[in-house]
């Protein structure tokens, strides 16, 4: 086995993405989840750079890491100081990390266009960097910055900025594709290239490789850097990162463990966990999950279409090119006009319906025909299951609409308040129940007046409350009398359920789904 060592920069590269923004805390509780995930290094970013990050390597001395060494981030020192002098330089010790990570100019473009000195200067901050660092005892990786387009610039001074760092003790040379243009035949070129070039000048220091995702390649080129002999991958968890981001840790991870036979990460702790660790990051960084992303998305193992449903009931692997439990995922079917007789079978959970075939056909025919209207049940299992009770002439309502009313009142100089009332005329239990009440919106006064009149017959309503409340224009170009969606979620402190409804007035497509999420939760009970 071939170990891989895996180094995360989602505390600092990542953050530079485009709104992501942590908090110290934030920060602090990636570290400890990456080192429970069993990630080798951790970049906790520039000392120098703000207070937080300060902060940061202060307070995560008293973290119990198990396995992840963290790494502070800087830069080679200032051109015509000398590195013990340089306040970088300082901040990077202070830092009292393990190891530090230190990017320098590798293409001679920049080294003459941005930085500003001679090739000579710029080679000497590198080597005057790496060695004094080292001889404070600390582990140096070299960030070969735009090592790629260097290369391909000029290979021979490319070559001499890495073997600099090489010489000068950098453990680590680390490959850098910075703009993401770089082609996966040209990563393994070059890659070799480097590594054998540092071999001839007797620096044969192993290499790494970070890549960005401009041309959406950045996990396909890290798996390319790894068969061409990098011993490392840098990257960000979800890929989060400046422009189009970094390479996916979670996708590289798992291709790693799962595709590519041969190679050891993350210590042996396996890969069940990167789903939990991909959304404890997006939670984190307050992000929404990004349904189609590999391995944990949550539509990474759904199926919709109807001949796939069928297949994957009588081999997972047909549709599937791994387990979803391999990456702590879970298969999903889906329900929609594309599906089939299978995709209600592997939906329905009543085991009469599930061999009804005249049921089954009869709940397609249904869902068909709804969602053509605007209808979508992919959220809205608890709407589903009482469609199919309705289509097996089983469902017996917990209360019958007769009529509601929702006023909304606002009167000239009230400073924008707004008066909503909302009045509901029942059937339940043989009884006709007439209420009214208030509420902040239309939605609220329709739920505390229906709760109003279940409570006396119902009093275990108490239990349930809404989470959340969506509404979506299904079709914008009829302007105002477009159809619209709701897609109403409630819990009951236990379980969470999904309700839609869909019509021309907003409130009536809220009644619906209220009425449903209503419906669903007596009739469990």
């Amino acid at each position: 086995m071939r170990t891989i060592e895996i180094y995360d920069t989602t505390l600092r590269d990542g953050s530079q993405g485009e709104g992501v923004n942590f908090s110290l805390e934030d920060k602090l509780a990636i570290t400890r989840r990456l080192d429970e995930a069993g990630v080798d290094y951790v970049e906790g970013g520039y000392p120098l750079s703000n207070p937080k990050d300060a902060q940061y390597f202060e307070r995560v001395r008293g973290l119990s890491l198990k396995r992840s060494k963290v790494c502070a981030f800087g830069m080679t020192r200032r051109r015509g100081m000398a590195a013990a002098e340089d306040p970088g330089m300082r901040a990077l010790l202070d830092a009292g990390t393990p190891v530090v990570t230190i990017v320098g100019k590798t293409s001679a473009f920049h080294v003459s266009e941005v930085l500003g000195v001679s090739r000579e200067e710029n080679l000497a901050m590198i080597a005057d960097t790496v060695s004094h660092l080292k001889a404070a005892g600390r582990e140096v990786f070299y960030d070969a910055e735009h090592f790629f387009d260097g290369w391909k610039l000029d290979a021979a001074y490319a070559a001499e900025t890495i073997v600099a760092a090489a010489r000068a003790g950098a453990t680590r040379i680390v490959l850098c594709d910075t703009n993401g243009g770089t082609l996966p035949d040209e990563i393994a070129r070059f890659v070799r290239e480097a590594t054998a070039a540092l071999a001839a000048a007797n620096a044969a220091t192993p290499v790494a490789i970070h890549c960005h995702n401009d041309c959406d390649l950045a996990v396909a080129n890290s798996l390319t850097a790894v068969q061409a002999g990098a011993v490392q991958v840098q990257g960000t968890i979800n890929g989060l990162g400046e422009r189009c981001g970094n390479a996916d840790l979670i996708s590289v991870v798992a291709n790693l463990a799962l595709k590519l036979p041969g190679h050891d990460v993350l210590g042996g702790t396996g890969t069940a966990h990167l789903t939990e660790l991909s959304r404890f990051v997006y939670e984190t960084a307050n992000m929404t999950y990004r349904p189609g992303q590999p391995f944990v998305g949550a539509s990474a193992f759904a199926h919709k279409g109807g001949m796939h449903v069928h297949a994957i009931a009588k081999a997972t692997e047909s549709y599937e090119h791994i387990a979803p439990e391999a990456v702590g995922n879970s298969r999903r079917i889906l329900v929609s006009e594309l599906s089939g007789r299978s995709n209600i079978a592997a939906l329905v959970t009543r085991r009469d319906v599930k061999d009804d075939r005249k049921v089954l056909d009869a709940v397609l025919a249904e869902v068909c025909r709804l969602e053509n209207e605007g209808w979508q049940f992919e959220a809205a299992g608890a709407s589903f299951d009482l469609l199919v009770d309705r289509c097996a002439g089983t469902f017996t309502p917990a209360f019958e609409k007769l009529s509601y009313n929702v006023a909304v009142e606002s009167r000239a100089g009230d400073a924008g308040e707004v008066r909503t009332e909302a009045t509901v005329k029942l059937r339940v239990a043989g009884e006709v129940r007439h209420e009214v009440a208030e509420g902040d919106g239309p939605v609220n006064a329709l739920d505390a007046a229906l709760r109003k009149a279940l409570a006396g017959v119902f009093p275990v309503l108490d239990r349930m409350h809404l989470l959340d409340y969506k509404v979506r224009v299904i079709n914008a170009q009829e302007g105002t009398a477009a159809k619209v969606r709701v897609s109403i979620e409630s819990t009951d402190g236990d379980t969470v359920w999904g309700t839609v409804g869909v019509s021309e007035n907003v409130i009536e497509a809220s009644w619906l789904a209220l009425a449903d999420s209503f419906h669903s939760f007596l009739s469990r009970r």
